[in-house]
């Protein structure tokens, strides 16, 4: 926390500390150090509450409409008949939230490692996670995502999607070769899987995103990435990964089915699902230097 002219300031430092975005705090809601993590819970005037993880911003009141509904909305958008879907991590609850919108879904298994997030989550942020226990079909678990997935039946999962914090702490196991082989064998044949895929613009990025795909490359026939804008990120652009057994994201897309829903989103839409997967040129020199 800084102070500059009475006011306090939380800043989120990149790249060694040589760039930062600063955020003024109207208000501290709640600081906890859980046993996995310290957790921030403070206010903006812009950004609304907004949740800090061991020093990184993990999800604001104001933008998180885009990175929830780009977890959840272009894999139904590819595979409309998903009907049980796994969600590892994603304690703030809007994962959940956008996954239960979907009446035709049938169980929502979310495990989520740190309970301290979820509690502090319902408390001061209904709006995400307010659906964590007023629908049925959500089955929480406060567990090692981890060794879940290792535990898990095979095919028990049309998507999974893992919301998961950056490659280090708590987080950093979800992003390993065993892991995403397990998620694979978890999958049924129409299976996908998200996951959570850094950003491309620095250094530290870059080199998490190239090891993340090189590791689900290995794993899936298909392996795609696609980016959205969330202002709150480091550098404004971030990415998801999408992999399948057999479907692509773009050729396997069916946006006339995913219209039937009759969902509103505010960032999703059938034009945007296919320019997602259209990434800029250094994005993709990064991409197509791993190698499987």
């Amino acid at each position: 926390m800084l102070q500059k002219n009475h006011d306090f300031w939380f800043s989120e430092y990149y790249m060694d500390d040589d760039v930062k975005l600063s955020l003024k705090i109207e208000e501290i809601l709640h600081v906890e150090q859980s046993p996995f993590q310290k957790i921030h819970m403070l206010k903006n005037e812009t950004f609304g509450v907004f949740l800090v993880l061991d020093g990184y911003t993990q999800v604001t009141e104001k933008d998180e409409f885009v990175y929830h509904d780009m977890i959840c909305h272009p894999a139904m958008a590819v595979n409309p008949a998903i009907k049980n879907v796994l969600i590892i991590g994603g304690g703030d609850g809007g994962t959940a939230r956008e996954v239960a919108r979907y009446s035709t879904i049938q169980k929502i298994d979310m495990v989520e490692i740190d309970e301290a997030v979820v509690r502090v989550c319902q408390k001061y942020m209904p709006s995400t996670a307010d659906i964590l226990d007023k629908d049925p079909r959500i089955n929480l678990m406060f567990k090692d995502g981890l060794q879940f997935v290792k535990d898990a039946p095979s095919s028990a999962y049309d998507l999974i999607l893992v919301d998961s914090t950056d490659p280090e702490g708590p987080g950093e196991g979800l992003f390993s070769v065993e892991f995403y082989n397990d998620c694979f064998r978890c999958l049924s044949e129409d299976g996908i899987l998200i996951n959570q895929h850094e950003g491309a613009f620095f250094d530290g990025d870059i080199v998490e995103m190239k090891k993340a795909h090189s590791k689900i490359k290995k794993t899936f026939p298909i392996a795609k990435v696609f980016g959205f804008n969330t202002p709150t990120y480091a550098s404004g652009y971030w990415y998801f990964g999408f992999a399948s057994k057999k479907f692509d994201p773009v050729s396997d897309f069916k946006p006339e089915e995913w219209k039937k829903f009759g969902l509103e989103t505010k960032y999703y839409n059938t034009d945007l699902h296919r320019g997602s997967f259209a990434l800029p040129t250094y994005v993709n020199q990064i991409l197509s230097s791993v190698e499987a």
